[in-house]
């Protein structure tokens, strides 16, 4: 049951950080005009995003411009744009295979051990996609404050952090914190599988067996009240019945010497008719 509620947690983490990862991939928000300087009214501020440029005026007026040349684009652009696709496949895969592997779900039933497995390739999944976010996250935070605080450049182009760059971060974290969960939850599976299948004790009582022989004996005195041969009772003579683990068994008669086995017609040892 703590595996099933890790499992369901995991699983929504990683979806929320998936449509966070998609909201800041899309909008654009990374970058955001610095209103610095002793005049603070300004009539025009700029966003620049990894898709396009946008340009917002005092009157109410916004407007966007996409980026025509995506090879005359700097490189770490381009590696941001390529890292945030990745990321964003790679959870829809993520979701998919998780999807699979749930407790919850029907999918895979009656595999055993492969439907945890699969659970914890979706956690995988959600990890990778969670450190692939971060990377341009993390690298457009530290050019925006190293530009920020150059002291030759004009204070008209210099930016601040956008808000899609605290998205972008806060879904990376929490896409790697589900892709951990799910793939604690399906260690935690694997090792109580493990502890149901050894669990199990054997359907007859053991006894002190030599060690290295495969066959396991167990004995027992069986009295039989009953059984009278010349007019002697037996019920003192102890009938030792030995059983095996092989389903054999061997009876064998303590008592006074060249007194034969006593039998009884319609009468088993085992106590069947």
């Amino acid at each position: 049951m703590a595996s099933a509620a890790l499992e369901l947690m995991g699983f929504f983490l990683g979806l929320l950080g998936m449509l966070g990862t998609l909201v800041a991939t899309v909008l654009p928000y990374w970058q955001i005009s610095a209103h610095i300087g002793s005049n603070i009214v300004t009539a025009v501020a700029n966003m620049r995003g990894l898709w396009m440029e946008c340009v917002y005026q005092s009157t109410g007026a916004f407007q966007c411009e996409t980026y025509n040349s995506m090879l005359a684009l700097p490189s770490d652009l381009q590696a941001s744009r390529a890292l945030m696709v990745i990321s964003l496949v790679l959870s829809i895969l993520a979701i998919a295979v998780a999807v699979l592997g749930m407790q919850c779900t029907l999918c895979l039933e009656g595999s055993g051990a492969v439907k945890s497995r699969v659970a914890g390739a979706g956690g995988g999944l959600f990890l990778a996609a969670g450190f692939l976010a971060l990377i341009p996250v993390a690298w457009t935070t530290h050019e925006v404050v190293q530009t920020f605080y150059r002291p030759n450049l004009p204070a008209s182009m210099k930016f601040e952090l956008g808000e899609c760059l605290y998205v972008g971060l806060a879904s990376a974290l929490v896409s790697i914190l589900g892709g951990g969960m799910l793939c604690v939850s399906c260690c935690e599976e694997q090792d109580g599988g493990r502890g149901r299948r050894h669990g199990g004790g054997y359907p007859y009582p053991v006894g002190g067996g030599m060690p290295g022989i495969g066959v396991r004996t167990t004995s027992q005195t069986y009295r039989n009240p009953t059984l009278q041969v010349g007019g002697i009772n037996t019920a003192s003579r102890g009938q030792t019945l030995v059983r095996s683990t092989s389903g054999s068994s061997q009876l064998s008669t303590h008592g006074g010497q060249g007194t034969k086995k006593p039998t009884a017609a319609g009468y088993d040892i085992t106590g069947y008719v």
